[in-house]
């Protein structure tokens, strides 16, 4: 059912408008600052936001799909909003490695649109995404899973500038005897890339790399690049150059002169065996 515009509350979070969309039975897409959420009948059917790898990116770089079929089927259904099913229908992806790979990619957007949980910027009635229905998601799942990934990275390493800054690493530790998967996103560390740039380097989902670069920086082994911040000329004389600041408790890394090599292909990332758990429990309760 589609509804008019709700009022919009600049001091409602954007977890309290979804559960009144969700009562509702909204159809539309929730705008925030770091992402839009689109809902059917008060279910969200698909998240996105620009610091995670869409969709596309973790089909195609992950070798599940070839970037022809992907772009063949958005210019035949994208007007439609029938993306999903196209893939489906023209034999380019089976059903269920489309909602896999859908649920991963909603879930990762969703952790980012909600990590703050800023107020909600517009509510667009009746809006949908090209992408088409492929499996719907209750608000309460997405909210749940949304804190349960938040409370999970902050036990791991507390500083969430770790998921935005770029990442460069810390000279120094021993970073040798790595988990496979800890030592290929190290390897993508150099200084310039984002988690989520990594994350499509590796074509992995965002939580994944996120996890293990936490856990990376837990060890020592990577920190966020500090911003640089222009002194009042660009080009001070020595005697006029302010005196540098004390460096805080934990400085920031040394950009490697080194940039991370080129990802080969990779195989589809492993499953993170809870949450395939947890989303074969709520896909059965529908």
């Amino acid at each position: 059912m589609t509804i008019s515009t709700p009022t919009l509350r600049t001091d409602e979070p954007a977890s309290a408008l979804l559960g009144t969309l969700a009562a509702q039975g909204a159809t539309g897409a929730l705008s925030t600052e770091t992402g839009i959420v689109y809902l059917a009948a008060g279910h969200v059917v698909h998240v996105e936001s620009a610091v995670t790898p869409d969709l596309g990116d973790l089909l195609t770089h992950s070798g599940a799909l070839a970037p022809d079929g992907w772009w063949e089927a958005i210019d035949q259904a994208g007007r439609r909003c029938r993306v999903g099913r196209q893939l489906v229908d023209s034999g380019h992806l089976a059903a269920g490695a489309l909602e896999l790979c859908h649920l991963g990619a909603l879930f990762d957007a969703a952790y980012f649109v909600l990590a703050h949980d800023g107020p909600a910027l517009r509510f667009r009635p009746g809006a949908a995404h090209w992408l088409g229905a492929v499996r719907s998601v209750p608000v309460d799942t997405v909210l749940r899973e949304s804190r349960r990934r938040r409370e999970l990275l902050h036990r791991i390493w507390p500083e969430s500038a770790v998921d935005r800054a770029p990442l460069a690493r810390v000279p120094g530790p021993d970073a040798t005897d790595l988990p496979a998967r800890r030592g290929r996103t190290l390897a993508q560390v150099d200084g310039v890339r984002t988690a989520a740039q990594i994350a499509t380097a590796l074509a992995c989902r965002t939580f994944h790399t996120l996890v293990e670069l936490r856990r990376l920086a837990a060890a020592g082994l990577v920190a966020p690049v500090a911003p640089l911040i222009p002194g009042p000329s660009s080009t001070p004389s020595p005697a006029s150059a302010p005196s540098p600041a004390p460096a805080p408790a934990s400085a920031p890394a040394t950009v490697s002169a080194e940039p991370g090599p080129t990802p080969r292909p990779l195989a589809p990332d492993e499953p993170d065996t809870a949450l395939l758990r947890r989303l074969l429990h709520a896909l059965e309760a529908l």
